[in-house]
């Protein structure tokens, strides 16, 4: 109990440090690199949600891209009337449509926006799990059922040109509540939000997995058969942590909008729902402190490869996937751990070594 007490604080503490260095950063960064930065924050946000399905009930989603888009794509709506002052934006007009539709209507109060920016997903999500876990859909048929989902709405916002812009997405977003998406000081004061949100998502995040509900989460993943036969319902849990993952990931789609200013359907689509789930692999299933890690490292790593190497770079980043699998398959977490753990043996070893006192 002391270990896991102990073992909780140190994630508490290296988060703190965390969140301490983030919040200089943007003194010591341009304007454009605080905003990069702010989006790779935006991601630590949907890896944190993540890991609580995958990481600590064990089940695995690869249509998280969904849940991200819902939430990008109705907080970029409502920008889009805003930016436009209430008309018709353009590509509705090339479509021929002379009124907003319904749907757009609904999506100018801003307050419904970006309160269905999480509870579209979440809603989404439940619908799904209700279905799915009742009927113990599990492993690699509810990870295939994931991606499935992701290529027909990824599909059905493609062919609806004239209501989501289509391929080329939603551009042009240039203010939100007044204030120009492109100013550095709003990209500052998003930042900073951004920073706040992920703190708070952390925290309480960890508190859920340290309660009573989070032993069930990892009872579901390391034998749902015996938990199941001890009386509990386990396709609620699994659509409760489904549900909640599915919000996180929508508000880290929201916040991940007003920062770059435009969504497409290539952001959600297969390929980045696959590398979300790479993030956590990367820094460490179960340990919410690595998908953190992990988020922000292979974002920065992607980026910088992609400036330095344009030619290479895919090439380059498929070889640090391949050898943090290889060498640390749980994780960047495991250095922590093996660290810790050399420093206990030492530890143990020289007492053994001193003489006892009478």
């Amino acid at each position: 109990m002391h270990e896991r007490q102990s073992f909780f604080t140190t994630k508490q503490g290296v988060f703190t440090i965390l969140i301490v260095i983030l919040a200089i950063l943007p003194l010591l960064m341009s304007d454009f690199q605080t905003n990069l930065l702010g989006r790779f924050l935006a991601f630590a946000i949907l890896a944190v949600g993540l890991d609580l399905l995958w990481g600590y009930t064990g089940v695995l989603s690869l249509g998280h891209g969904i849940f991200f888009g819902f939430g990008a794509y109705i907080t970029a709506i409502y920008i889009t009337i805003e930016s436009s002052g209430g008309g018709l934006p353009d590509f509705m007009m090339w479509s021929g449509m002379t009124e907003l539709p319904w749907l757009w209507q609904l999506l100018s109060n801003p307050v419904a926006a970006l309160s269905l920016a999480i509870l579209v997903p979440m809603f989404v999500a439940t619908l799904l799990g209700f279905f799915t876990f009742r009927n113990r859909i599990k492993g690699v048929y509810f990870t295939i059922l994931t991606q499935a989902l992701v290529l027909t709405m990824v599909t059905l916002i493609i062919s609806q040109q004239q209501y989501t812009g289509g391929s080329d997405g939603l551009t042009n977003l240039q203010t939100i509540f007044g204030f120009s998406l492109s100013s550095p000081q709003t990209q500052l004061v998003l930042y900073f939000l951004t920073l706040i949100v992920l703190t708070v998502v952390f925290f309480s995040s960890l508190r859920l997995v340290n309660s009573r509900f989070g032993k069930v989460m990892v009872a579901i993943r390391d034998g749902e058969n015996r938990l199941r036969f001890s009386g509990y319902n386990t396709a609620h849990f699994k659509t409760v942590v489904f549900t909640l993952s599915a919000g996180l990931a929508g508000l880290s789609g929201m916040l991940f909008v007003m920062q770059i200013g435009i969504v497409t359907p290539t952001m959600i689509d297969i390929i980045p729902s696959i590398e979300m789930a790479l993030w956590v692999a990367i820094g460490g299933r179960g340990t919410l402190l690595g998908p953190v890690f992990g988020a922000l490292l292979a974002n920065t790593g992607s980026t910088y490869f992609s400036e330095s190497f344009p030619e290479v770079w895919t090439y380059l980043m498929g070889l640090a996937f391949i050898i943090v699998i290889i060498y640390l398959p749980k994780g960047l977490m495991t250095i922590g751990d093996k660290l810790t753990k050399k420093r206990r043996g030492s530890h143990a070893n020289q007492s053994a070594g001193k003489p006892t006192k009478l």
